[in-house]
């Protein structure tokens, strides 16, 4: 199956397509019986990884971890197969017991981490039964990962790149009050980090690469240096997450959301919509995306249910479509952010936890591009602003570079008339 990167769905054909449903329902006078499981979408975080860099003064370089920076451990995969096997006992009777291609989809973005995690939990969803065994000494069987190259991945890698907009709203928030008195709260602590990690550019920005380091060191028993305290760690924590804060929320959270998590939510919508039409033949059951915690920050922000801390390795965020008793639709989602408990209920602000779908969508539409190139290109405004400002700038330029010519010219004429008066004199007195 090959994927193509779909343009957002716009609201107004979601809608429609949701009303066509409902009128289908009440022409074809549907028997209803109780609340029925239609559809689900997971986006989940890769598991466990080894850093996905070292600081300069870090005494565990990339020598250090057997596959190097960023990839996959072993207790990754042991966290994914454990949640392919929470996912089968979740959707026992709703999926097949055996691996069935037309009613999975999985995609994940291009990184060995991210298809990895996915191959582990499909281990642990669907181990090979009967005709599917095809080694007797292997409980296992190929199932397919799509994916897109990097650079063109425009739904799973957050944040989303090629958006000036959204670079010009990531600079307006480094200048909101809140931004600025988290970096004077921190000023000192980041000019020590400096001193200690050798990251001369270290700032509230950026600092979470310490803190991702020292903390996947920790988890393979790995001797932080002398200065790394609890207390120190703490303050890394706090730092990183505010990092996800400031990328997606902080200020104008629709906005960036039209521009970064509200692709994802677009497409998710349109999956769930077409799942909701009566009388569809669409034999998808589950959709399945391996990402990364920046593409589970940015979808929960954009649906306003972000708890303002990192996602966990493997945590999952999961949408489930219902048909209830009356023959309408709602949507109910749920995150696993703890692998020792059950998935918890997440309730879409101003709605009920199983949110009728038209309510659903309604209530996400402010954070729904209807064009995301158009919205990611900078006003015209500031554009013929930057451009007067640099014609001024270089008339500026040209002016001083005429006028310094001119000084070297006459300087030059002097030095010539100096040098004459000089040999008539030498010639008056020979």
């Amino acid at each position: 199956m090959a994927f193509r990167v779909r343009s957002p769905c716009q609201p107004s054909k979601i809608v429609s397509l949701y009303l066509i449903s409902l009128t289908l329902v009440s022409v074809l006078n549907t028997t209803f019986g109780e609340r029925e499981l239609k559809f689900v979408t997971l986006v989940y975080r890769h598991g466990d990884r080894s850093p996905i860099k070292a600081y300069p003064t870090d005494p565990y370089q990339e020598s250090a971890w057997p596959q190097g920076f960023g990839q996959l451990t072993q207790v990754g995969m042991k966290q994914h197969f454990e949640l392919g096997q929470t996912l089968k006992r979740r959707y026992k009777g709703f999926l097949n017991e055996t691996y069935d291609r037309h009613q999975i989809v999985v995609r994940s973005t291009d990184c060995d981490r991210t298809l990895m995690s996915a191959e582990a939990n499909l281990a642990g969803m669907y181990p090979p039964n009967g005709s599917q065994v095809f080694n007797p000494d292997l409980k296992w069987q190929p199932i397919p990962v799509h994916t897109v190259p990097l650079d063109e991945d425009r739904l799973l890698t957050f944040p989303l790149p090629n958006c000036p907009r959204f670079d010009v709203l990531l600079n307006e928030t480094t200048k909101t009050e809140t931004f600025l008195n988290m970096t004077n709260r921190y000023k000192d602590f980041i000019e020590m980090l400096r001193n200690k990690t050798g990251l001369k550019d270290a700032s509230v920005e950026s600092v979470w690469s310490v803190h991702d380091t020292l903390y996947c060191e920790k988890l393979h028993n790995k001797r932080p240096p002398h200065w790394v305290t609890s207390d120190v760690m703490e303050k890394l924590r706090k730092l990183k997450d505010f990092s996800f804060q400031v990328m997606f929320g902080v200020y104008k959270r629709e906005e960036k959301s039209r521009l970064q998590g509200g692709v994802l939510l677009a497409q998710i919508l349109k999956n769930i919509t077409e799942s909701a039409v009566s009388g569809s033949k669409k034999q998808m059951k589950m959709m399945m995306y391996s990402a990364h915690d920046t593409t589970v920050v940015a979808l929960q922000t954009a649906l306003n249910v972000f708890s303002g801390r990192q996602p966990t390795y493997a945590s999952c965020h999961i949408f489930e479509l219902y048909k209830e008793d009356d023959g309408f639709f709602s949507v109910a989602m749920f995150f696993r952010n703890d692998s020792t408990k059950e998935p918890y209920p997440l309730t879409l602000p101003n709605c009920t936890q199983y949110c009728p779908l038209q309510d659903f969508l309604r209530l996400t539409n402010p954070v729904i591009p209807e064009n995301w190139e158009a919205e990611c290109r900078v006003p015209s405004g500031l554009k013929e602003k930057e451009v007067i400002i640099g014609l001024i700038a270089f008339a500026l330029l040209l002016f001083f570079l005429i006028g310094l010519l001119l000084f070297m010219l006459c300087r030059q004429q002097d030095a010539k008339n100096s040098y004459r008066h000089v040999i008539n004199e030498a010639d008056d007195n020979s």
